[in-house]
């Protein structure tokens, strides 16, 4: 029997790096972002739809989606927003049971769903247990300012835009904290895969 974890955390709170450690020890990610991006492609069902409702105008001259466009539609509309999240998200929940499936059908023993908004979505019936990476507030800002060159406005509001990291680890069957050096996250992370029997 497989065992299904969900991998979240919030921006720049270090997820990526932990996903890569899985992936390192041969652990199969599902990335729920990316499918989210391969569920949009031309020719898929959600391509489509978003077409349908959102008109040509969306299109770059590829025919491919204008993220751009469709991205300042949708942030300052809330009922578009819906509409969109409406379209996509049964799409990439389909995608990644499916992936599961096909893990599950090779015999892997730990599959992980990277989700970013795993406890806001209400997805954490997709898995079994969840893994949480923290970091403190002031650590976040601090690396986000870094890593996308945003003044601390910027960053404080889109830190703000997602649930506090801290109203998370409530939720979280397992927290790492990712305060420190990328060997201290590592160290957790084995501990907290071997206390759930799994061995790396």
């Amino acid at each position: 029997m497989s065992l299904v974890i969900g991998l979240t955390g919030g921006i720049a709170s270090g997820k990526s790096t932990v996903s890569n450690m899985l992936k390192e020890m041969n652990i199969t990610v599902i990335d729920a972002d990316v499918e989210a991006r391969l569920a949009v492609e031309k020719g898929e069902p959600a391509y489509q739809r978003i077409v349908a409702e959102f008109g040509d105008d969306i299109l770059l001259d590829t025919e491919e989606i204008d993220r751009v466009k469709l991205g300042s539609i949708i942030f300052h509309n809330a009922e578009k927003r819906q509409l969109l999240n409406s379209i996509v998200h049964p799409e990439v929940r389909k995608r990644m049971n499916d992936q599961v499936e096909a893990a599950r059908g090779c015999g892997e023993q730990v599959i992980v769903l990277d989700i970013p908004l795993l406890f806001e979505s209400k997805l954490t019936h997709m898995v079994e247990k969840t893994i949480l990476v923290y970091v403190d507030r002031d650590i976040q800002l601090a690396r986000l300012m870094e890593r996308n060159n945003l003044s601390l406005g910027e960053a404080e509001a889109r830190v703000k835009s997602q649930m506090p990291l801290a109203d998370k680890v409530a939720l979280a069957d397992a927290v790492i904290n990712n305060n420190g050096a990328v060997a201290e996250t590592k160290e957790q992370l084995i501990g907290v895969l071997r206390g759930w029997g799994i061995t790396t």
